[in-house]
C-alpha cells in the first residue's frame, strides 16, 4: 500500500487538538466557551506528552530503528515533527489567550499583570505578598550543599538567575503550587481585579533572594513521561491494588518530556535546566499565555450570570421510550430500549440499577467499570444490592490511565460492602461497558443485558455523546452471561455468535463484515460502510477498508481524533469521505454499520477501531436488533454526515476543512438536543 494514504497516529492526534485550538479562535463561539477550548487544548496536550511522547521516547532506548507501521517514521523523527507543530499551535494558543483575556476585561474580570497595573495596586499585592505569600514559600539556592530540586510533573516552579557579590551566577528556585496559596488572588478592594499567584511570587522573587542582583527570571513547567507499563512491572505475588498504588507514585517521578517557560532567559540557563532535567533543548517551548490554563473556570465564575458569554443552558431530558412509575425492568421486557447522552438523561439506567437492588427475584449483578463519578450513584445501587444479599460482581480496571486513584479508593468500597471485586486480567485492559442483571422466576433464568459506548459516570453523561442499549434479548444475555465468566476466570471469550467481543472476535469480525459488502459491490449490488469512531489506526482494519474502497463500496466515517486512512486519495481511497465533529460536547459514541437498501446490520460498542481495543483489550459491540432503534442509529449517523456547522472534512492531503455547504445549516449535536426537548414536550401534550 502506498504511504499517501496512511496519516501517522501521532501527527493525527496533533491535527485534533488543532481542531480543538480552532474552536477557542472562533468569534462565533461564546466568548467563555473558548476559553474554556483553549484550556482543553493544554490539557489534551500535556496528557499527549505525559503519555505518547513519553512512549515514543521510551522507544527510542529501546531501539531506535523502531519505525511507525503506516508511514515508516522513527520515533525520534515521529518525536521532531510532533515538536514542530506543538510550536506553530502553541503561538496560535497563546494569540487566541490573550484576545479572549483583553475581551473579558470589558465583561469585569479582569487578570493583572505587572506590566499594566497602576501604583495603588501594586502596593496593594506587595503587602499581599509580604502576609499571605513570603511566609510559607520554600525558596532553593541550587549549590554544592543543595542540590537540584525534584521539579514535580506539571507544577509551576519561579526560576531566577542570581549574582553574588563576588560575581558568581547561582540559581533560585521557589515552588508556586504550594497548597496554602490560592492560584487566583483577588486584588484587595478591586471587584473583578484578579492576578496569579505564580506571576505575583515571580515579581517579588527580588524580595526573597535580597542578597543577590536578579539577572533573569521566568516560570517554568516541567511535563514528564507517565508511560508506565503495570503488566511488565507486575510480580503476581504482590497485592494488586497496592501494586497500582505504587505505580502512581514512580509515575510522578518518571523523566522529562518537555519544559514550559514564561519568559526568555540566557541560552546558558536554559541548558543548565536542561542539564539538570536531562532534556534535549529542542522540548523548551516558551509560552506567553499561563502555563496552567486551569484557573479558567474560576474566572468564567466571575461572570456566570451574563448568558450571553456562554453556550444556552441545556439539561438532559427524559427518554421518551421510558414511563414513569412503572417497573424499568418489566418495560426493558417489553422492548429494546436506547438512551443516547447527554441528550437524554442517564436516569433510567441508574433506576435500572436501584430497582435490581430492591427486587426479590434478581439473584445477581455484574458489571464492569473503567471510569466513575467521583460521586458515584452506580457505585452507591452496587452497595445496596450487595447489602441486600444479591450477588454482585464488578471487575474494576485499576490501569483506567489517570483514573487509578479513584478506582482503588471504590475497589476498596465495594469489597467493604460485600462485592466480588475483579481487578482486570494479565495483559488486557477491560474496556468494555457491559452490565447484567439475572432474575430467577418460578424456576427460570432471565437477563437484562446493559451495553453501552461509554464510562458509567453520571458527569461525563452530562458531557459525552455516548449511547446506551438496554435489553432483554435472550441470546445476547447468554453471550453476556459467558463474558462475565471469563473475566471471573481470567480468561477471555473465544467465540461469539450475536457480540463481537475483543481481543478475539471482534477485528475478525469486523473485517469479515468488510469482505461481505465487498461481495456484494462484485456482484453489482449496492455496498455501503458506515463508521462512527473516535479514532481510527488499526491497519489491518484500514488495509481492508482501502480495499473495500477499490472495490466499490461507499465508506462514510465520522471520526472526532485520530485517523491514520487518508481520504480522497484517485484510484485508492476516493470511495471514502471522513468528518470530525469537534462541538460542544465531546463525540464518544461508537456506531458501526455494515449493509444497505434494508440489509443493515447496526451495532454501538466500546472499541475504535485502534489495535488496543480491537486485540488488546476486552471491548463489547452489541448488535441493535430493534427496527425502530436501529433506524433511529442510521438516522443520527445521516444527521452527523450532514453536519456544516462543527463537521470537518478531511481531504487528500490530510488536512481538515470546516465544512461549509449551500445547505440550511445543520449542527448536529444541538439537532440532537432539539429534538430531545421536542420528544418530552409530545409526551406532556
Amino acid at each position: 500500500m502506498s504511504e499517501e494514504m496512511y496519516m501517522n497516529r501521532e501527527l493525527s492526534w496533533v491535527k485534533f487538538n488543532e481542531r480543538v485550538l480552532e474552536e477557542a479562535e472562533r468569534k462565533d463561539v461564546p466568548l467563555c466557551e473558548r476559553l474554556t477550548f483553549a484550556s482543553i487544548f493544554q490539557s489534551n496536550l500535556d496528557e499527549f506528552f505525559m503519555v505518547r511522547v513519553g512512549s515514543l521516547q521510551d522507544q527510542m532506548l529501546v531501539n531506535e530503528s523502531i519505525r511507525d507501521n503506516k508511514t515508516n517514521l522513527t520515533s525520534k523523527e515521529q518525536i521532531d515533527a510532533i515538536i514542530k507543530q506543538v510550536k506553530k499551535l502553541n503561538r496560535r494558543k497563546d494569540n487566541v489567550y490573550q484576545e479572549i483575556m483583553e475581551e473579558l476585561e470589558e465583561h469585569g474580570a479582569r487578570l493583572a499583570n505587572f506590566q499594566k497595573i497602576g501604583e495603588e495596586e501594586s502596593q496593594l499585592l506587595e503587602a499581599y505578598f509580604e502576609a499571605e505569600i513570603a511566609p510559607i514559600i520554600s525558596p532553593t539556592i541550587v549549590g554544592k550543599r543543595q542540590p537540584f530540586p525534584f521539579l514535580r510533573n506539571k507544577e509551576i516552579y519561579a526560576v531566577v538567575i542570581l549574582e553574588t557579590k563576588n560575581g558568581k551566577e547561582r540559581l533560585g528556585i521557589i515552588p508556586c503550587t504550594s497548597g496554602g496559596v490560592p492560584r487566583l488572588i483577588g486584588i484587595p478592594g478591586k471587584p473583578g481585579n484578579y492576578m496569579l499567584s505564580e506571576e505575583l511570587i515571580l515579581h517579588y522573587m527580588p524580595k526573597v533572594f535580597a542578597g543577590y542582583m536578579v539577572k533573569g527570571k521566568s516560570l517554568i513547567r516541567v511535563t514528564r513521561n507517565a508511560d508506565i507499563d503495570a503488566d511488565a512491572l507486575y510480580d503476581e505475588d504482590l497485592d494488586y491494588r497496592e501494586f497500582m498504588a505504587d505505580v502512581i507514585k514512580r509515575r510522578k517521578k518518571l523523566t522529562p518530556v518537555r519544559l514550559e517557560m514564561s519568559r526568555e532567559m540566557d541560552g546558558n540557563v536554559v541548558e543548565t535546566l536542561c542539564e539538570y532535567l536531562e532534556l534535549e533543548k529542542s522540548r523548551v517551548f516558551q509560552n506567553n499565555a499561563a502555563l496552567d490554563l486551569s484557573f479558567v473556570f474560576q474566572i468564567q465564575d466571575i461572570v456566570r450570570k451574563k448568558s450571553e458569554l456562554f453556550y444556552e443552558k441545556r439539561v438532559p431530558q427524559k427518554s421518551p421510550q421510558f414511563v414513569d412509575g412503572e417497573s424499568i425492568i418489566k418495560q426493558i421486557q417489553e422492548s429494546d430500549k436506547l438512551l443516547s447522552y447527554p441528550y437524554e438523561s442517564i436516569r433510567p439506567f441508574l433506576h435500572l440499577l436501584n430497582e435490581a437492588a430492591t427486587d426479590k427475584n434478581v439473584v445477581s449483578i455484574k458489571m464492569t467499570l473503567y471510569r466513575v463519578a467521583k460521586q458515584s450513584k452506580v457505585i452507591e445501587a452496587l452497595i445496596e444490592a450487595a447489602e441486600n444479599g444479591k450477588e454482585v460482581v464488578v471487575l474494576v480496571e485499576l490501569r483506567a490511565r489517570f483514573d487509578e486513584e479513584n478506582n482503588i479508593e471504590w475497589s476498596r468500597r465495594l469489597e467493604d460492602a460485600g462485592c466480588r471485586v475483579i481487578y482486570g486480567l494479565d495483559g488486557y485492559k477491560v474496556h468494555s461497558k457491559l452490565c447484567q442483571i439475572t432474575k430467577k422466576e418460578e424456576g427460570q433464568i432471565t437477563y437484562i443485558t446493559q451495553i453501552g459506548t461509554g464510562n458509567y459516570n453520571e458527569k461525563t453523561s452530562r458531557l459525552y455523546t455516548d449511547l446506551s442499549l438496554m435489553t432483554a434479548n435472550v441470546d445476547i444475555g447468554i453471550e453476556a452471561s459467558k463474558v462475565f465468566q471469563a473475566l471471573s476466570m481470567g480468561e477471555v471469550v473465544e467465540e461469539t455468535e450475536k457480540l463481537l467481543v475483543a481481543p478475539k472476535c471482534l477485528q475478525n469480525k469486523v473485517i469479515r463484515m468488510i469482505e461481505q459488502e465487498m461481495e456484494h459491490a462484485a456482484n453489482g449490488e449496492n455496498a455501503y460502510i458506515g463508521l462512527k469512531l473516535n479514532s481510527l489506526t488499526d491497519k489491518k482494519i484500514i488495509d481492508k477498508l482501502i480495499e473495500a474502497s477499490c472495490a466499490g463500496v461507499k465508506i462514510d466515517m465520522v471520526i472526532r481524533g485520530i485517523c491514520c486512512l487518508v481520504p480522497g486519495v484517485p484510484g485508492k481511497t476516493d470511495n471514502i469521505q471522513v468528518l470530525s465533529i469537534v462541538g460542544r460536547f465531546l463525540e464518544h459514541s461508537r456506531i458501526y454499520i455494515f449493509g444497505c437498501d434494508g440489509r443493515e446490520k447496526v451495532y454501538i460498542a466500546s472499541a475504535d477501531y485502534m489495535t488496543r481495543n480491537t486485540v488488546r483489550r476486552v471491548e463489547v459491540a452489541a448488535p441493535i436488533e430493534d427496527e425502530k432503534l436501529k433506524a433511529q442509529l442510521q438516522e443520527m449517523f445521516i444527521t452527523m454526515l450532514s453536519d456544516n456547522q462543527q463537521a470537518r472534512r478531511e481531504n487528500a492531503y490530510g488536512e481538515y476543512v470546516l465544512e461549509t455547504n449551500s445547505e440550511s445549516p445543520v449542527n448536529s449535536q444541538e439537532y440532537f438536543y432539539q429534538q430531545a426537548y421536542d420528544a418530552v414536550e409530545k409526551t406532556e401534550i
